[in-house]
């Protein structure tokens, strides 16, 4: 995974510890999606599934079924490009694929202001030049717990958005001595 998705997935979990305390009792359990309400082209991309279908968890069924009606609504090119982060995703380390199913759920879990303004900021930083990224990143990764909160408060206070995401400021110099 990309430092960039690592630092958003990263700036995300900070965001979610208010809303992470505040979550609402769990909603009734999803229902079993029937294999015969699934259409043929979906039935085809399952069928290793096929057998154990009704032993799966109602919330693996839904999710399956979600991603198969995805792939098919898919362009050729959109495909290759699900396949490779497919593979990449399964060349990570177990310990890596852990953490970040768990930020994912932290995203997941945000109030959806505060998940569209990380999204808006993803896509805002992807739009700067590779330099400027670079340096974000390495300011955020050499950045202390306490410097991170301060640049994340900053970044609040200076979009007016709840969630919003921007890089701290450079460090200001005092005004130079004004002479007539």
């Amino acid at each position: 995974m990309s430092k960039l998705r690592r630092l958003l997935l990263a700036l995300a979990c900070t965001l979610a510890l208010p809303a992470l305390a505040q979550q609402p009792p769990p909603a009734e359990p999803p229902a079993p999606v029937n294999w015969s309400t699934l259409s043929p082209q979906q039935q085809q991309l399952l069928s290793r599934f096929g057998a154990q279908w009704n032993s799966l968890p109602p919330e693996r069924q839904q999710a399956l079924a979600r991603g198969t009606e995805r792939w098919i609504s898919m362009s050729g090119a959109q495909r290759d490009q699900a396949r490779e982060r497919f593979h990449r995703w399964n060349a990570l380390p177990p310990e890596q694929r852990q953490a970040l199913r768990g930020r994912w759920q932290t995203f997941k879990s945000l109030p959806p202001e505060e998940r569209a303004a990380v999204r808006q900021n993803f896509h805002r930083f992807q739009q700067l030049p590779p330099e400027r990224r670079q340096m974000l990143r390495e300011q955020w990764r050499n950045a202390s717990p306490q410097q991170r909160a301060q640049m994340i408060e900053h970044a609040r206070q200076s979009r007016g958005t709840p969630g919003a995401i921007a890089p701290h400021p450079a460090p200001t110099r005092p005004p130079a001595p004004h002479h007539p």
